[in-house]
């Protein structure tokens, strides 16, 4: 059965982008104890280990936004929330679970990483090295909005060992760009992938949302024949949704409905794209992704966590996966700054993973790869994830979703462009009809 808000075809309120399993409203500060204990515990032959740093600052919160930022916060606000960064950091290098570990990824999230100064960025890395360094990780991504760069600021952040930039694009037409709530405009995105490539970053993607406010065939095209002349070494397309906590949704409840493109048209757009960077030399590497074939076309980040990583999520309402673990720090400012002012981890909530749970987990990540390798789970987890989920196989293939290839399951192409619609099919039933978030 596809998440709810898939079910018709019009964009109605309701996240449909699955990142994790089981749901977020299934945790609970209820099982903090447990991350606890686990965090005390030495590993024994630990999985890779990945830090996440989330920035949460903006110079304007977009329309379609859910994540926690802030746009109202000054010098003195920056410099605290670094030092609480820092700090946290700090409590977590040292807890036997993690001690001595190297990073296999870093990525710096937000909000917006690259709404710092440079003296900020490089006094947040030279107070981190004191206590974790990441100079082994095979990845560090670090995502920017194309106006607050300038060349000098790309320098300091490739200085800093990033080898992954991710440019926020969204789209190039500037009407849609003021209409989404976005801070940049086309000008700006131009200037700074000038500067990007001059700099020389080793992998550069561009993000970009199918089905914004506003959006029409021809200007989506455009955007796309824009971005393909741009030659990124990957691009990322998500579809335009309305989480339950952003402008637009609120709009949407109190009667004021943005135009907000249809589901099926969603997809076409991203298959338009698809098939143009496909025809470009593209590869397809998830349903929401393309990469220009070579050494530089890795998604460590990604594929890491996708196969049952070790993350640690630092910041404000920040996620985490640890030890079979996951838990997500207080989305409060004011909250997350005083644990850390008191030497505490600041934990929200929790949820300790059974091992059916942690099979799922990768199942339904792993799809969103386009395909399943049998091989993997009766190695990993002694299972036949055909036979243990025939019911949703066979309905899948039956509707044109997926296909079973020696020992592989493959799923369509318009089994990939609604995939996230697809997983809840492989949840626990008592996660079948309950609130993602």
């Amino acid at each position: 059965m596809e998440l709810e808000v898939l079910k018709q075809d019009k964009t109605d309120v309701g996240s449909y982008f699955v990142s994790n399993y089981p749901p977020f409203s299934a945790w609970s500060a209820a099982h903090l104890p447990e991350v606890e204990r686990r965090l005390q515990e030495p590993a024994s032959n630990p999985p890779p280990l990945g830090l996440y740093l989330h920035i949460p600052f903006c110079r304007k919160r977009c329309k379609f936004c859910y994540f926690r930022v802030y746009t109202d916060k000054n010098a003195n606000d920056v410099e605290r929330y670094l030092d609480a960064l820092t700090r946290e950091v700090a409590l977590y290098a040292d807890l036997p679970r993690l001690r001595g570990r190297q990073f296999e990824f870093v990525y710096f999230g937000g909000g917006t990483p690259s709404f710092l100064s440079e003296k900020q960025l490089n006094g947040l890395i030279e107070r981190i090295n004191r206590h974790w360094r990441w100079d082994a990780a095979r990845e560090v991504t670090f995502e920017c909005e194309p106006g607050t760069l300038k060349k000098p600021k790309l320098q300091a952040i490739r200085d800093i060992g990033v080898t992954r930039l991710s440019l926020g694009v969204e789209h190039f037409d500037d009407d849609i760009l003021e209409l989404n709530g976005r801070a940049h405009r086309s000008a700006e995105i131009y200037r700074a992938y000038d500067w990007v490539r001059e700099v020389g970053f080793p992998q550069v993607n561009i993000d970009l949302i199918a089905g914004l406010v506003g959006e029409t065939e021809e200007r989506w095209q455009a955007t796309v024949e824009r971005a393909l002349a741009f030659q990124p070494d990957s691009l990322t397309i998500y579809q335009l949704e309305l989480p339950h906590n952003a402008v637009f949704s609120r709009e949407a409840k109190s009667g004021q409905s943005p135009t907000v493109a249809t589901w099926p048209q969603k997809r076409a757009w991203v298959n338009y794209a698809f098939e143009r960077f496909l025809a470009g030399g593209y590869e397809v590497s998830s349903g929401y992704t393309l990469v220009k074939p070579s050494e530089r076309s890795s998604f460590v980040y990604r594929d890491a966590l996708w196969h049952g990583a070790d993350m640690v999520g630092t910041g404000v309402a920040s996620f985490s996966h640890v030890g079979g673990v996951h838990y997500q720090n207080l989305d409060r400012w004011e909250e997350y700054l005083a644990a850390i002012d008191a030497g505490t981890l600041p934990l929200a909530r929790a949820l300790p993973l059974t091992d059916r749970q942690a099979l799922i987990r990768e199942l339904i990540l792993q799809l969103k790869l386009g395909r399943i390798e049998s091989t993997y789970f009766a190695e990993k987890f002694g299972t036949d994830v055909h036979g243990t989920f025939r019911e949703a196989w066979d309905a899948l293939a039956a509707e044109g979703y997926a296909r079973m290839e020696n020992g592989t399951i493959h799923l369509t192409r318009d089994g990939l462009l609604r995939v996230d619609g697809l997983l809840p099919r492989f949840f626990e039933s008592q996660f079948q009809n309950v609130r993602y978030t």
